[in-house]
């Protein structure tokens, strides 16, 4: 056989891998890395950026893990100097943004490395934001037009790296912040603060335990279906949000039963960034009613979702019956209808373990009104398919703390 022969077949057998492995290059809607073992290639992305010594933004709980010991050590053999923040909550708050602006300035860092969960990904997101503006945070909540106020030449550029499959924030404009004084979660948006470079390794994933690998995917999957059901006008964001929820029907299952089942882990890691990029869209009553119950009770955001999903799609139902019926057919459910999807919503959460009502998770009913009235002030309840009122979002919070659906 000859050289170029063997050097032919040497890149079919290249190809055959990556196609196996999930592989791919994409460009929307940002620069996406998939496949496995591609964090590999955090050192040439950080190059490609102009990032010659970044901060590494992650959770207290990866920081102590070796994954991400051996990034830090892989990019400084490959002379990327860097240095790790992981002064985090679980819901991200003021003074965690603050605390990581304060360690990009002291240590002159030029980029930063978002490397985790849902949380890792919104504080390093914000404090890329927050490392060249003079204003305080909360003048950069999605309100109206106060991105307009964002000195985006002193952003920070970000490379994002999900560990888990769900909020799909390496996606995102958007970071979710906690205001503590408050006791509110705010969104802080610029369209710049979407990541440079995403990379998604599957292998990053297969630590993650079950109840957490089926909070998050489920967290991946309230994302696309609200955008699915949001009333405004994205053809393209509906288009994508279907796929994902076929991905997480087929894979999520899976990648709970299997830890190890990576071609499970890609599939769902790919839907939990389709979910996020179809947001765009819109989100609607889950998201208006778990935002308030994370910042009261510190509850897992994914976790609060799932729990959350079948109320809320029963009190929307007039409104999305026949896009519901439209996505079953696709889904090739036995029976196409709303009650069709309703059950399986109902049947995949007990597969998942997900609990059925918010008192499982030591929620009651004793601040409904209260409740009620921060998911109708909430952003994300302008998505809602039906405008419901704070008695309204009162009411269904009642039924997802004693199960009633």
């Amino acid at each position: 056989m000859s050289e170029n022969s063997q050097g032919q077949k040497s890149l079919v057998q290249q190809r055959q891998v990556q196609q196996s492995d999930f592989y791919g290059n994409w460009h929307y809607p940002t620069s996406i890395r998939a496949g496995i073992g591609r964090i590999n290639e955090l050192a040439l992305a950080c190059k490609e950026l102009g990032m010659n010594a970044p901060l590494v933004v992650t959770d207290p709980a990866l920081a102590a893990l070796p994954m991400v010991k051996q990034v830090v050590v892989d990019l400084v053999d490959q002379g990327i100097p860097c240095e790790v923040f992981s002064a985090i909550k679980a819901n991200p708050c003021e003074q965690n943004i603050t605390d990581g602006v304060s360690a990009f300035l002291q240590g002159k860092h030029d980029g930063i490395i978002a490397f985790g969960g849902g949380s890792a990904l919104d504080a390093g997101k914000a404090v890329a934001l927050m490392v060249g503006q003079s204003r305080p945070l909360w003048d950069f909540e999605d309100i109206g037009d106060n991105f307009n106020r964002v000195n985006v030449e002193r952003m920070a550029k970000v490379i994002a790296i999900p560990t888990t499959s769900g909020t799909g924030s390496e996606v995102g404009r958007a970071s979710v912040i906690t205001d503590e004084q408050a006791h509110i979660k705010r969104i802080i948006f610029h369209p710049k603060m979407l990541p440079s470079i995403v990379i998604l390794d599957a292998q990053l994933t297969l630590g993650l335990p079950a109840g957490l690998t089926a909070a998050t995917g489920m967290d991946a999957l309230s994302h696309a279906l609200e955008a699915y059901c949001a009333p405004s006008f994205h053809p393209m964001a509906a288009g994508i949000a279907i796929e994902a929820i076929r991905l997480i029907k087929e894979y999520l299952p899976r990648a709970t039963a299997n830890g190890n089942d990576l071609e499970a882990r890609a599939q769902v890691m790919a839907a939990a960034t389709m979910g996020a990029t179809a947001f765009q869209r819109g989100l609607g009553g889950m998201h208006a009613l778990a935002h308030p119950l994370g910042a009261l009770y510190d509850s897992h955001h994914g976790l609060l979702n799932a729990i959350l999903m079948p109320y809320v799609l029963k009190a929307n139902e007039q409104a999305i019956t026949q896009k519901i019926d439209r996505l079953s057919r696709y889904l090739a459910f036995e029976q196409q209808s709303f009650s069709g999807f309703l059950n399986w919503i109902l049947a995949l959460r007990s597969q998942l373990a997900i609990p059925h009502s918010l008192q499982e998770i030591d929620i009651d009913a004793s601040r409904a009104e209260e409740i009620g009235i921060m998911a109708f002030n909430d952003a994300c309840a302008a998505g809602n398919p039906i405008v419901l009122t704070a008695q309204q979002y009162s009411e269904i919070f009642k039924k997802a703390v004693q199960g009633e659906c």
